[in-house]
Formats: structure tokens, sequence, C-alpha cells
């Protein structure tokens, strides 16, 4: 029998035995050998945490998307605030993992989202005596009860009402339907604009992208004689987007924008409102033309379309020296978009 000398080394502790080092890590820290050795919370989540990166940096920075090819870019502005379902769906996945990391990185995408969005769920300022109640109302030109819709429309108690899509067999309806409240009211094409104060000045504005035939008429400027005194007010139809294999195609629309812009832009009147059908989000940077001199709402959602499922605000209130309070929708008509309803401060 040999026996082991000071100088032999001690055998190597097998596989699954506590050694002295082991015990002594966990004595002082806590925490088991099984907690060291098996793939931690620490560690676990890492695609969950990337993929929240991800989605807090297109919260924050839309505009590093390409709008090129296929306008991705203004696709994903058009429904920015539904990138919180993502972070629903994240969160879910995070404690499923039991990822620390994970669940750290969750924050950011949190902080964007509510930085962007949370402002909308805080309450409108009180009601002041400069305020005009305005209305905005694709009624779409197959709406098979025009003259219940005006009424929808006059019941919100507005001081304006911009109507889209008015076609020469509804008008009429409207017409009868929204005189007792309104004594004004000018149409240029298929837009148009009812007032309980004096329009003067009105005139159609071309907002038309060259390539679309002749006849095509969807924007007005008037201006309101309000007791606080004048208002340019402008009523615009831009041209619908579509989504399709080939991406966002919103070209015209954005064509129409930077026509409405740059009409806007050169208005005298300080005082200026725009409503209107404009086909995307405020967020939308194919709107920037618009977006980037008026106001806009800071309260509000204001889904307004589809009727049936709304799942973006297209219908817009847009303002300059003025502000524009919390946009909310009316019931229903027999359109497929909602109304829309907003006050505006006149400054």
């Amino acid at each position: 029998m040999v026996e082991r000398t000071d100088g032999d080394a001690a055998p190597a502790a097998s596989a699954g035995t506590t050694t002295d080092s082991d015990t002594a890590r966990a004595a002082r820290t806590g925490v088991s050998r099984w907690a060291w050795e098996r793939p931690g919370r620490w560690t676990r989540g890492r695609v969950i945490a990337g993929l929240a990166l991800l989605t807090a940096l297109l919260l924050a920075f839309p505009r590093v998307l390409p709008n090129r090819p296929g306008h991705l870019g203004s696709l994903l502005e058009a429904f920015l605030p539904w990138l919180g379902l993502p972070i629903v769906v994240l969160l879910a996945c995070a404690l499923l993992r039991r990822s620390v990391t994970a669940l750290l990185f969750l924050l950011l995408p949190v902080a964007a989202w509510a930085y962007a969005f949370g402002g909308l769920f805080l309450a409108a300022p009180q009601p002041g005596e400069r305020d005009l109640v305005v209305v905005q109302h694709n009624v779409s030109d197959v709406n098979p009860d025009p003259a219940g819709t005006a009424r929808t429309l006059a019941g919100a108690g507005p001081d304006l009402i911009a109507l889209e899509e008015l076609v020469p067999a509804a008008l009429p309806a409207y017409e009868k339907a929204l005189a007792p409240d309104f004594r004004f009211h000018e149409v240029r094409g298929t837009v148009g604009i009812w007032s309980k104060h004096p329009l003067t000045d009105t005139r159609a504005v071309d907002i038309k992208p060259k390539e679309i035939e002749e006849g095509w008429s969807r924007g007005l400027r008037t201006v309101v004689h309000t007791p606080q005194g004048e208002v340019a007010a402008y009523v615009a139809h831009l041209p619908s987007v579509r989504v399709g294999t080939s991406g966002f195609a919103s070209a015209w629309r954005d064509e129409s924008a930077h026509l409405l812009g740059r009409a806007v832009a050169a208005e005298t009147v300080g005082r200026v409102i725009v409503l209107g059908d404009l086909n995307s989000t405020v967020d939308d940077r194919g709107l920037s033309p618009l977006t980037s001199q008026l106001n806009v709402s800071e309260r509000g959602f204001g889904f307004s379309f589809p009727a049936s499922f709304p799942l973006a605000r297209i219908d817009q209130v847009l303002a300059r020296s003025a502000t524009v309070g919390r946009i909310h929708t009316l019931p229903a008509t027999g359109s497929d978009h909602l109304p829309v309803t907003a006050r505006i401060t006149l400054r």
C-alpha cells in the first residue's frame, strides 16, 4: 500500500461533490451552489431584453426607421401607440422566463411609451370664454342617413362643423338638418364647413396631386368672424393611403399634405384652424408640412377609424396661435369614420 505524501495533490472533487470553496461561498453570499451553477435569472431572457431595447428605440426615435422602401417609417408612425401591445407580450415572456435582465430592460420601452403618450390621459384644462368647439367628420359618400348624422354632430353643441365626402345627393339633407343652428355654411367640391359665426373670403384650396384627374376638389379656406376676432379655417380631405405588398402607399397623401402646408404657411390671418380627414396620425412624418407649423392636441387618443374598431385618429384638429384641447369621439353615425370634437382656445 502506498501512502499519500504531503506533496501529493488532493484528488479533484467529483461532479456533484460540494467543495470547501463552494460551501464558503454559499455561506458568504447566502446563495446555494445550485443557484451559482444553474443558468441564472441574470443570463436568461437576452432575446426578450434585446426586443425590449428595440421597442424602446422605435418609440423614442421612430424616424430611425427609413421611409424607403415602402414608406415603412410612416406605417410605423401611423400606429405608434400600439407599440404598447408588444411591451405587454414581452412582459409576459419575461415573467415566464423569470428573467431579471429582461424585466429591467422592459423599463426602457415603458418609459418611452409613457413619455410619448402618457400625457394623453391627463385631464383637459377647464373650458374658457375664448374657446371654440369644433367637430370634424368624414361623413362617407355612401352614408345611408345624412340627416341623422347631421343631428348627431349638431348635438355636440359646436361652433364649427367640418365635413368631408359631401356628395351632391346628400348635401340638401345636411343643409336642411343643420340650418336651424348654423346660419352660415360654405361648400367647395366635396368638403364643407358650417358655422354659427359669419364666414367670408371663402375659396377652394388646391391640394390635388399632379397625377389625379381634374375635377378633384377637397380643400377650402374661409375666414370665421368669431367674437374673439378673425380665424382662418381650412377644411381638407387628403388622398387615401393603402397597405399592400409594396408597403405603405402614401405618395399622393404626402404630396397633398405638402400643398396644404404651403397654403397654411402663406396664410395672412394670424389664427388658423385646420380640420380634416388627413388620412394619418399626427405622428406620421408624411404630415410634417402641417404638424411642423401647427399645434396638435396633447390630450385624448380620439381613435376615429375604422368606426367598427377604431385603430387610429386620422381625423384631425390642428391650430396656429391657438391651443387644441382634448380630442374625443362622438357616437357612431352612418359613416366608416367616427366624428371627433375638440375645444380650441384662441390666443
